[in-house]
């Protein structure tokens, strides 16, 4: 896996996160979200390099997004995918999710789970392009809203082409 993988189109670079982007990894969250994580969530996830990994989406060196998934045993959990609303619909997301089933991958993940809102049907045509298929619902799952969270996997992550760049790879 290359450390770094360019999103040429956006203009937009991905990149490992340090905790030097924190504060600004931080501040996207508040902006995007009720109930934000707070930075010392991703800290912590940070001090954890053997199961956790994190990436940011970089443009002219402003984080415009960032994801970041956990690997234990043979499974991956894609934690979350957050893009800034002014850089959303170019490529930005896609582009993180593959970065991180890339990770889960190297890992030797055979499979990855997500939760997505419901309500959130972008998102979820994302991951279904990378062929993660809905398989229940954590009813109540988001405490800000009380709303339902669709719960997703993909089978076989080390099949080749699964979790690879979708065909239609725009957000």
């Amino acid at each position: 896996m290359t450390a770094v993988s360019h999103l040429c189109r956006a203009g937009v670079t991905i990149r490992p996160m340090r905790r030097r982007h924190l504060r600004k990894v931080a501040a996207l969250e508040a902006r995007v979200y009720e109930r934000p994580w707070p930075r010392r969530v991703f800290d912590l996830e940070l001090r954890q390099p053997d199961t956790c990994s994190y990436a940011v989406a970089l443009h002219a060196r402003r984080v415009v997004g960032y994801a970041g998934v956990m690997v234990a045993a043979d499974a991956a959990h894609v934690t979350t995918v957050v893009v800034h609303p002014d850089h959303r619909r170019r490529g930005i997301a896609t582009a993180l999710v593959a970065h991180v089933l890339e990770v889960a991958t190297d890992r030797g993940a055979a499979a990855a789970t997500l939760e997505v809102r419901a309500s959130n049907t972008a998102a979820q045509r994302l991951y279904r392009r990378f062929g993660f298929a809905p398989v229940g619902v954590r009813a109540g799952y988001y405490e800000d809203t009380g709303e339902d969270a669709l719960i997703m996997w993909l089978h076989d992550l080390q099949r080749d082409g699964v979790g690879a760049r979708p065909a239609h790879a725009r957000d």
